[in-house]
């Protein structure tokens, strides 16, 4: 190992770029950790603008014209791609508002470090299927379990943009099944929309890795800020960096993003209309 503790994310496409560097500012903001960024559809002549915060790495993405899709396959690859004995992986869009060192301590114990989906249950998961969600409502476990996904009414719905695992041979199992079930979900795609939180719960389910759930603090999503009920302080931000609100932009903002931002408004698509969301 290059090193006990470190982050990574995933950038597939340009899209995310703005994102992206304001996730590494965010970071180097409260830690010193190495960063790996799974990469893909994004020119190399742009790396630079990546590399200029200390200590990134950047490593190719399974490629995939859909950027959508090789963001998925690079989540499946998370194992294998992080260089650490202990990682977290936060998606690009994510801001930290302090440093999440205790994340890191808990995986001294734990091997997987979780945060539930703002609606948990898996019977509820009308978002996984196609079609009319209140007409889908009363079919979503039967529909997900006629594919072959071992899930039950329990079954939990977690947010993969935010988790941390240990290496050990529990956790190397556990992204095994995640893409064993993951293909089952990309093979049915008259039934089930390209996303891995079936996936996810059924790899979960099926190799039960000692986890701790941690609060939404932790993955605030703040397009759902009504749907939760928080006293304590929000530690990771959950928002794409044009709706992300004043106070968080003042964490990355600097001499450099400041430039970067003009840049972006001219040279960059902008993510908020990414066409590859809706396929």
């Amino acid at each position: 190992m290059k090193s006990k503790r470190g982050f990574i994310t995933i950038l597939t496409g340009l899209y995310s770029f703005q994102d992206c560097i304001h996730f590494l500012a965010a970071i180097r903001k409260f830690h010193q950790e190495p960063i790996i960024i799974l990469i893909d559809q994004v020119p190399k002549v742009l790396y630079p603008l990546l590399k200029a915060f200390k200590n990134v790495t950047l490593k190719p993405a399974p490629a995939n014209e859909n950027p959508v899709l090789a963001s998925r396959h690079a989540k499946l690859a998370l194992y294998e791609a992080s260089d650490f004995e202990q990682t977290i992986y936060l998606d690009s869009d994510i801001c930290l508002l302090c440093d999440i060192n205790d994340v890191f301590e808990y995986l001294d114990e734990y091997d997987f470090l979780l945060t539930e989906d703002v609606q948990p249950y898996i019977v509820k998961a009308t978002n996984l299927l196609r079609g009319k969600q209140q007409d889908l409502l009363p079919n979503v476990l039967p529909i997900l379990q006629s594919i072959g996904l071992p899930l039950k009414e329990d079954s939990v719905q977690y947010n993969g943009g935010f988790m941390a695992f240990r290496k050990t041979e529990i956790t190397k199992l556990f992204f095994d099944k995640f893409k064993y079930y993951f293909e089952i979900v990309k093979n049915n795609q008259d039934k089930l929309l390209l996303k891995d939180q079936g996936a996810f719960a059924s790899a979960i389910a099926s190799v039960h890795p000692k986890m701790k759930i941690l609060p939404p603090t932790y993955n605030y999503l703040s397009k759902w800020q009504d749907a939760y009920n928080i006293q304590d302080e929000i530690k990771v931000l959950h928002c794409t960096y044009p709706y992300r609100p004043q106070y968080a932009k003042n964490i990355t903002r600097s001499l450099y993003t400041r430039v970067f931002d003009r840049f972006a408004k001219v040279f960059l698509p902008n993510q908020v209309t990414n066409p590859w969301r809706t396929k």
